[in-house]
């Protein structure tokens, strides 16, 4: 009888699930405006306390963060609009130039007896579908900001409540365990949030002027999406480079590519595998099953913007199993096991 409960009970749970998800999926114009407003929140907040402790009132606080944020987004906003429509534009004319390296690749396997068609090369490097989906991600997000007025007020809205918002819970609920427990989440989420976008700016801008200086058509274009993706780890970085690298190919030669392979890998090595793990510590690693499982569950419940918030909520989500000793062993499961191996030495 204990068999059948659990059993029924573990469908009950899995019930439960698909139909959250369907309502996730389905008020998705709803919840993703509010998820960036979150994440929006949870990078400026530390601007915002910075402002309150110099003694600035609330509301200016807000106000000057606000006007910093959005001169922020009119100044990325303005360098990037032309290029993305160029880009779009002439992207069949660097598909076309891309051919002339699949003849030559064509020759190349020809010379050792391997028969492969031009047609065949353009089919597994389809670059305007590389392309197409590179520019998608950067209007996607630009897309998400024509609502830019609610999420704005939402942002302005939740960095004004979040002074009272522990105040609050404290008082509903009236135990300092479970205080200890949100102030614990919270902190280790901004800590990851702010940290995360700070080296993703700086790995956008190394981007920018490496490809500015090398002579790589839309540089600033390129740095944008380093920057996105960079949220990614692994993956995202591999995403990021192939775009640049297929255009340096084109316009500036097969050497000038390779100069940007090797650049991608080592701001991917140097920033990615030394830097980060360095100023955020291993314990919020995520294994590589779980990354790409993720990217492909966020991006299917909420499309390229889900792909780009992936990796932030799954390491939410993981940082609240680890934190409660009764859910401890998903945030293991999530994790990259290394952990486990300095326990066990």
């Amino acid at each position: 009888m204990m068999k059948e409960h659990k059993i029924g009970y573990y469908f009950i749970v899995m019930a439960s699930v698909v139909i959250v998800l369907a309502g996730i999926k389905s008020a998705s114009v709803i919840i993703i405006p509010f998820l960036l407003s979150l994440f929006i929140a949870i990078i400026l907040s530390p601007l915002y306390n910075y402002f309150k402790s110099k003694g600035i009132a609330d509301i200016l606080s807000v106000t000057l963060v606000i006007a910093i944020f959005i001169l922020f987004l009119a100044l990325v906003a303005k360098l990037i609009g032309n290029s993305v429509h160029d880009f779009s534009v002439n992207i069949d004319t660097y598909a076309q130039k891309l051919s002339q390296y699949y003849q030559l690749i064509s020759k190349y396997t020809a010379s050792f007896g391997i028969a492969i068609s031009t047609d065949d090369i353009a089919n597994l490097i389809n670059m305007k579908q590389a392309m197409k989906f590179a520019t998608s991600i950067v209007q996607s997000m630009g897309s998400m900001f024509t609502n830019g007025f609610i999420i704005i007020l939402t942002v302005v809205f939740m960095l004004l409540e979040s002074q009272y918002f522990v105040k609050k819970v404290e008082f509903a609920d009236g135990q300092q365990d479970t205080m200890a427990y949100i102030e614990t989440i919270f902190s280790k989420i901004q800590n990851y949030m702010v940290i995360k976008a700070l080296i993703s700016l700086l790995t956008g801008f190394i981007v920018w002027i490496s490809l500015f200086y090398l002579g790589t058509d839309y540089a600033f274009l390129w740095g944008v999406l380093a920057f996105m993706l960079n949220f990614i780890p692994n993956i995202g970085s591999i995403i990021a480079a192939i775009p640049a690298v297929l255009i340096t190919l084109v316009q500036l030669g097969g050497m000038s590519a390779l100069l940007v392979t090797v650049l991608y890998t080592l701001i991917n090595v140097v920033i990615g595998s030394i830097i980060e793990p360095k100023v955020m510590g291993k314990g919020l690693g995520l294994s590589t099953l779980i990354i790409f499982l993720s990217l492909l569950f966020w991006g299917w419940l909420l499309g390229i913007v889900g792909m780009l918030l992936s990796i932030p909520l799954t390491i939410m989500a993981k940082i609240i199993f680890d934190t409660n000793q009764n859910t401890q062993w998903i945030g293991v499961l999530l994790g990259t096991g290394e952990n486990i191996n300095l326990k066990e030495k």
